[in-house]
């Protein structure tokens, strides 16, 4: 009868330590990985909302440009490739990457 109710302590105490690790474990996943990621898209979104005309950028896809109009309505920027060229993007295709190096 003492093995019984033993046997039963340890598993209910196995069952405690199972719940502390996955507490410790999302814990970690959470501190390594979810609140950095959400501090970056925080920075990516305040980059894209300062953005000016004049101001050269990249898009995620490798174009090279300058803004020459921002239109907060529709969330799209216009930007001057080359003389006279220009093509209108969504606000979410500018890269965050600052581009002061143009050759």
């Amino acid at each position: 009868m003492n093995a019984i109710v033993l046997n039963a302590a340890q598993g209910q105490q196995g069952n405690g330590m199972m719940i502390i690790m996955m507490v410790v474990l999302f814990a970690i996943v959470y501190f390594f990985m979810i609140r950095p990621q959400n501090k970056k898209q925080k920075e990516i979104q305040k980059f894209r909302n300062a953005l000016t005309v004049g101001q050269d950028v990249v898009t995620i896809g490798g174009i090279h440009g300058t803004v020459k109009a921002i239109n907060e309505d529709e969330g799209t920027v216009t930007l001057e490739v080359a003389t006279g060229v220009k093509i209108t993007f969504a606000k979410e295709a500018i890269n965050p990457i600052a581009t002061n190096n143009k050759k």
